[in-house]
């Protein structure tokens, strides 16, 4: 037989109160969002990699199409030369339409340099050539390259 006490007493704790359901739910979104964070900055992370190798990429090959230029037509040609963002060419001048490509852009600087074995009187024999790549305009590689004439 049941008495009236252990009614109550029984009915009284068969559920949770909405302070404990609540408290769970923030104890939950806690561990969820340390669990998950690692994985949202290891995407942020791959995709800036992602970014730099295509960048490296894209400095490289303007580096050599550059390179396959007569050295007395480097600086006539490629000297300021530059490419907006959204208008990066490809060696046979094609714009990339691939959406990968849509927020680079890169420049390209030449000049003569005398290098320590030359003396300052002679005309010089090498040239640099500097060749930046900018993601949504914040440069994200370069390549440097000493050409001899």
């Amino acid at each position: 037989m049941i008495t009236n006490v252990s009614r109550r007493f029984t009915a009284r704790h068969r559920g949770y109160t909405l302070a404990e359901a609540m408290m769970a739910v923030v104890v939950l979104s806690a561990a969820a969002a340390g669990v998950l964070l690692p994985f949202s900055s290891g995407a942020v992370v791959q995709s800036e990699g992602m970014r730099r190798t295509l960048a490296a990429k894209l400095a490289a090959d303007l580096t050599q199409q550059i390179l396959n230029t007569p050295a007395d037509q480097i600086i006539g040609t490629y000297d300021g030369y530059s490419e907006p963002q959204g208008q990066v060419k490809d060696a046979g001048g094609t714009v990339f339409t691939d959406l990968n490509y849509a927020k680079f852009s890169r420049d390209v600087g030449c000049q003569y340099v005398y290098v320590p074995q030359e003396s300052g009187t002679t005309t010089p024999q090498f040239i640099r050539i500097t060749v930046r790549v900018y993601y949504e305009g914040r440069e994200i590689a370069t390549v440097n390259r000493l050409v001899s004439q």
